[in-house]
């Protein structure tokens, strides 16, 4: 059996961007359980970068990332804006409140002068010029390219189905074989908590949670320059895509095992009625509806680093849905505190205690 410095489970964005991180310095293999790379998750993602998705305490990550995703061209111009009704003026305050020393850009204004056809009673708005679209398969991609490049070996259909650590190392039984490796990684999202009862690591509480999206052509169709828009109670968020069509999620979290997921029609036509009364628009037809898997903890932030009891066992996990947004600072700051090193300049005001899974011992 080989040995390897790292064995990383899951191939997904948050194991990917790692292994990129680490490979330069480090022998690493990386086990896959689907036969292809970010099939749950990272390949279903609403593509969209926005700095107060996850709330303030993500947003320094979602920050962080901006640079090198900007000027590795994943991003482009989209925007966003957050709608409210009257009634809901304390949110909208609450959310400038929020983030008012963050340096994030956002500007209250009346949303119905920046989206054509939106209903009356949508009068308050914050307007988020930084937002963009991410081009995810290409970002993902691209982190497993460099980290093969580096030396990294990735397994396809290899299942983690045993670990057992011992005279400092893990032997480590998969569907693809047995390997050896120092430092075993939990980078596996929904099934997190899985790979870390197979490893006799306590589960941190990972809840895998179903989202729904589809996919719209309507009438009007959407149009350049149009923002995305978000209901600021969290019912509802859309964008506009390539030829005219509108991608449409209710924002929906439904609990449910780690597993293939798929859109139930309760939630299309839902997501749909929620649009037809934000605006004016004709739905023409549904052209395309999938569903993804978004994992959280409790607290609803990511978590890395590694285990305070058990050696040689290291998280990466629970980024929820904003796993890709943050990817190139989380993967910063996981690789630094997985190799002993001091973290990127581009990471190093922000401070990792807060994501550590030390936070769970009591």
């Amino acid at each position: 059996m080989t040995r390897y410095d790292v064995a990383i489970v899951g191939a997904g964005i948050a194991g990917a961007s790692l292994a990129a991180e680490i490979a330069p310095h480090a022998s690493v293999v990386i086990f896959e359980a689907e036969d292809q790379p970010g099939y749950h998750a990272t390949g279903r993602s609403a593509a969209f970068w926005s700095e107060t998705y996850g709330g303030p305490a993500v947003q320094p990550l979602t920050t962080a990332s901006g640079s090198t995703l900007r000027d590795g061209g994943y991003l482009d111009p989209l925007g966003s804006l957050h709608i409210a009704r009257r009634e809901e003026a304390a949110a909208v305050d609450a959310l400038l409140a929020e983030f008012a020393d963050s340096g994030v850009a956002l500007e209250a204004v009346d949303p119905r002068e920046r989206l054509s056809g939106l209903r009356a009673q949508w009068c308050l708005g914050i307007s988020e010029p930084s937002c963009a679209y991410i081009d995810v398969g290409g970002l993902h991609g691209d982190y497993l390219k460099a980290a093969t490049r580096a030396g990294a070996r990735l397994v396809l259909d290899a299942a983690l189905t045993g670990a057992v650590r011992e005279n400092g190392m893990w032997r480590l039984a998969t569907k693809a074989g047995e390997f050896t490796a120092d430092i075993l990684v939990d980078a596996a999202g929904a099934w997190a908590d899985v790979v870390a009862a197979a490893a006799g690591a306590r589960p941190i509480g990972i809840t895998p949670y179903r989202r729904t999206m589809v996919q719209l052509r309507t009438d009007p169709p959407t149009v350049s320059g149009m923002p995305h828009v978000t209901r600021i109670d969290g019912a509802m968020y859309f964008k506009p895509e390539a030829g005219g069509k509108l991608w449409l999620s209710p924002h929906d979290e439904v609990a449910v095992p780690p597993g293939d997921v798929a859109p139930e029609e309760l939630d299309v036509a839902v997501a749909i009625d929620r649009l037809e009364h934000t605006v004016d628009w004709r739905v023409l037809a549904v052209e395309r509806k999938w569903a993804g898997l978004r994992s959280f903890v409790a607290d609803r932030l990511p978590v890395f680093g590694f285990d305070p009891a058990l050696e040689g066992f290291f998280w990466c996990a629970g980024q929820g849905g904003f796993g890709i947004q943050t990817a190139p600072a989380i993967s910063r700051l996981a690789a630094a505190a997985l190799l002993g090193a001091t973290p990127h300049d581009s990471v190093a005001a922000i401070d990792p205690d807060l994501y550590r899974p030390g936070r769970f011992a009591a």
